[in-house]
């Protein structure tokens, strides 16, 4: 919105209840508009959105208004829980679903423009369409996959660079140099796999090597046992657990030596493109989008094949602080291209196309 030359109006419900946003969100958010002034040129819609109901029901007001739709995430291709008792499908026992599936697949139908936040999102999602269709007994539509290809593309997530500048008195430091500090920074969820980081982590505590960690990002319902027991394992090597404020937040980040990911599931990745941003050493899986977020030139250095590669990697960083400190030096610089300043341009460019 800031960094628009377009007029950016904003409708929006609080981030929970994921379900019954995708069912009764669109009729919230179109009382929203019914109610309000505004007589957009383009309806900006993301995939938590049931967009059909919600055309359906400002018809008046939309009928000739072009829409875009927004996927950072997808209900096709997230990962499903090992134990069907955790995570976002435990009502369904671990099954997926597929009612969720359609309302993407439908609104991405009604939308004139779809985006995808990278092309590993893409290319997944079309992998599994066909599949996802071919369950039904008739009338899969398969043809629609080539409509709805035709009018993606990719437009990746923005990060305020210019509010991640190093704070002049933060609120933490760490003690580099003597225990380099790794930085946790996603959410508290199955998908992100915490199981192996702290697998890694206490595999090299056991060995003695120095360093400590910082436990922030967002918690949904109850803490995923893992990282009580990893805390008590991890004693005073902890620093910080739990959701941080923004100033302790920005200070952890340039406090940070290095950011590990162990995830299963990432359509983007911007807590990582934070961490790299504020000169953080990426340790990533070489799978999902990680490869797609980095130049190709820093892929040996950052992206580990396995487990014990994993290992391996964070044994060599942590006792090779100078080396690694000046390829985060090299890795900030090269991930300016997310900025919002640099990529608002092309999000104009693309709304500006269906802007009557």
């Amino acid at each position: 919105m800031r960094e628009s030359f377009h007029d950016i109006g904003l409708f929006s419900l609080p981030a929970r209840y994921w379900k019954w946003r995708m069912h009764g969100g669109a009729v919230t958010l179109a009382e929203q508009v019914r109610q309000s002034a505004v007589k957009p040129e383009l309806i900006v819609a993301t995939d938590m959105l049931d967009v059909t109901t919600f055309l359906a029901l400002t018809r008046p007001f939309t009928a000739q208004t072009p829409v875009g739709l927004y996927m950072h995430e997808n209900q096709l291709t997230y990962p499903l829980p090992q134990d069907g008792r955790t995570g976002p499908m435990r009502r369904q026992h671990g099954e997926r679903d597929l009612h969720y599936v359609f309302i993407n697949f439908a609104s991405m139908l009604a939308a004139d423009f779809v985006m995808f936040n990278s092309q590993f999102h893409l290319e997944s999602w079309f992998a599994a369409l066909p599949g996802f269709l071919k369950h039904f007994p008739e009338y899969q539509e398969l043809s629609t996959i080539a409509v709805l290809r035709a009018k993606s593309l990719v437009l990746p997530v923005g990060i305020d660079l210019a509010g991640l500048q190093r704070p002049s008195n933060p609120p933490f430091t760490a003690d580099s140099g003597t225990r380099p500090l790794i930085l946790w920074n996603q959410r508290w969820e199955y998908d992100k796999n915490p199981e192996d980081f702290f697998q890694a982590l206490l595999t090299l505590a056991d060995e003695g090597l120095p360093f400590s960690v910082a436990l922030c990002g967002e918690q949904f319902g109850r803490r995923p046992s893992i990282f009580q027991e990893a805390i008590t394992n991890l004693a005073d090597r902890v620093v910080h657990v739990g959701h941080a404020p923004r100033e302790t937040y920005r200070a952890l980040l340039w406090a940070a030596d290095l950011t590990i990911s162990t995830a299963y599931h990432e359509f983007f990745g911007i807590s990582i493109l934070e961490a790299i941003a504020c000169q953080a050493f990426p340790l990533l899986p070489n799978r999902l989008s990680y490869p797609e977020l980095l130049p190709e030139t820093f892929h040996s250095y950052c992206l580990y094949e396995n487990q014990a590669d994993l290992v391996a990697r964070l044994r060599r960083a942590l006792t090779n602080l100078p080396q690694i400190h000046q390829w985060a030096a090299d890795l900030a610089t090269a991930v300016t291209p997310y900025d919002w300043r640099q990529l608002a341009p092309r999000y104009d460019q693309a709304f500006s196309q269906f802007c009557a």
